[in-house]
């Protein structure tokens, strides 16, 4: 394989096609407060196809003045950040890069490196970012030398969560294939007014959520492949009384937390470490006013559950019942205790937990599950659906271990970016246990 090289032959910024002088700043919530800021990747393969009926200067024209269309409507996308309370100067507009791939789309895809995926984006992977001033979401459009198109998306976790992020994806699909009834107009109000901002929010549940986000060392990311085969017998050996039935990521993610606690028992000393899963929660489902996914900011929240390392080691089975209870605490009740100018209260309580765990002389190993499917694999801009989306690069270089879930291009089957730690993913890579129902990293054909 050539050696795949990204020439940046063009940059621009793309503002919102209606005036946005009159609309008020948009409040942040207690969510976005405290969700540092860093940007969240992804990247869309289109190859060429009978859909490519149009020259490539009208493919891009018609991208950016559909883009331009949907930030009149999300104008919070095309702001700026203003000290962690709001997002004003709709106007300043979304970064734009036009760029140049060496190599065909098929070439990359069958060879294709994990962490190369940072070529085909306009800012850096879950980098943990000290200006806050820059834009919240930046677009490249990669033309690879067969006439395929790679779209490349950086959104700022400080605005967006995966629902918001795929709400803005479909709108911006609908708007510039003139399907303008699919278009989702969001609701802006939501999330202030079921979490309330601070004005002067403690500094130290900042830090403690930035404990929770970063720890510097070396990270690597790696996709592995679970096809149905393996996912069904993974459900198969992960049921119990409390769980009969366990989901698919149930067991996934049971299987995966359970073979990386023994990778960091392999290379780590000490008996009394504990091991975290935090698993992100769409909590506006699980609201009693059941929130659509026009809902917009971040609202999602983390279930942990925790396993000490020095005791016996734990059967699949009893880490699902684990996860499966922690995300259940976020049904009914407490989804509840946790809004309004009350809920600070309950936050408070769990950023003091967290404190006590990273405050310990031997400090916690953190696993953060998230799930992207069925949200952005039917993005389709007028060439059809993506062939293929990335959903990870090189981190870092303070970040945290991190599993996306996401479904495979074929359908078959269900892929896991794991990002952790150098040293831990090679024990997991050379897992014979973990690698009888994984696939590393398999080439992917668009032929």
């Amino acid at each position: 394989m050539v050696k795949v090289e990204v020439t940046i032959i063009s940059k621009e910024t793309i503002k919102p096609s209606s005036p946005t002088l009159h609309l008020k700043p948009y409040k942040l919530s207690l969510l976005d407060q405290v969700t540092p800021t860093t940007y969240a990747p992804t990247v869309f393969f289109y190859p060429m196809t009978d859909h490519f009926n149009l020259n490539v200067s009208q493919i891009i024209a018609q991208h950016k003045k559909s883009l331009s269309d949907t930030l009149s409507i999300f104008y919070p996308f095309s702001g700026r950040l203003k000290d962690n309370l709001f997002i004003h100067e709709f106007d300043m507009g979304v970064p734009y890069l036009e760029a140049r791939v060496n190599c065909c789309m098929s070439e990359f895809l069958e060879h294709q490196e994990t962490e190369l995926l940072n070529l085909f984006l306009p800012y850096h992977v879950f980098r943990k970012e000290a200006d806050t001033s820059v834009a919240l979401m930046a677009v490249q459009m990669n033309l690879f030398v067969c006439g395929g198109i790679a779209i490349g998306v950086s959104c700022s976790h400080k605005l967006v969560d995966g629902t918001t992020a795929s709400s803005f994806f479909h709108s911006w699909a609908a708007t510039s294939i003139g399907s303008l009834e699919k278009v989702i107009h969001p609701n802006f109000t939501d999330g202030s007014s079921l979490f309330p901002p601070r004005d002067s929010l403690p500094q130290k549940y900042l830090a403690t959520m930035d404990n929770l986000w970063f720890k510097e060392g070396v990270y690597v990311t790696r996709r592995f492949v679970f096809d149905n085969k393996a996912i069904a017998t993974l459900r198969a050996k992960a049921k119990s009384e409390r769980v009969p039935k366990p989901t698919r990521i149930e067991a996934l993610t049971g299987f995966i937390w359970k073979h990386c606690m023994e990778a960091s028992k392999a290379i780590k000393s000490g008996s009394n470490r504990i091991s975290i899963l935090v698993q992100a929660v769409n909590l506006r489902p699980r609201m009693k006013s059941h929130l659509s996914d026009s809902s917009i900011g971040n609202q999602f929240w983390w279930a942990p559950a925790a396993a000490d390392l020095g005791v016996e080691e734990r059967e699949l089975y009893e880490l699902v019942d684990q996860v499966k209870e922690a995300i259940a605490g976020f049904d009914g009740d407490c989804t509840e205790g946790l809004q309004g100018d009350e809920g600070l209260s309950a936050f408070s309580g769990y950023f003091d937990q967290l404190e006590d765990m990273f405050s310990v002389e031997i400090k916690p190993d953190v696993y953060a599950f998230t799930c992207w499917i069925r949200l952005f694999n039917d993005i389709d801009f007028g060439w059809g659906k993506p062939f293929w989306v990335g959903c990870n690069g090189k981190v870092g270089p303070a970040f945290r271990n991190l599993i996306i879930f996401n479904e495979t291009p074929w359908g078959n089957g269900i892929e896991a970016w794991v990002t952790m730690d150098e040293k831990e993913l090679a024990i997991l890579e050379n897992d014979s246990e973990f690698l009888a129902f994984a696939s590393s990293n398999p080439s992917i054909s668009c032929a």
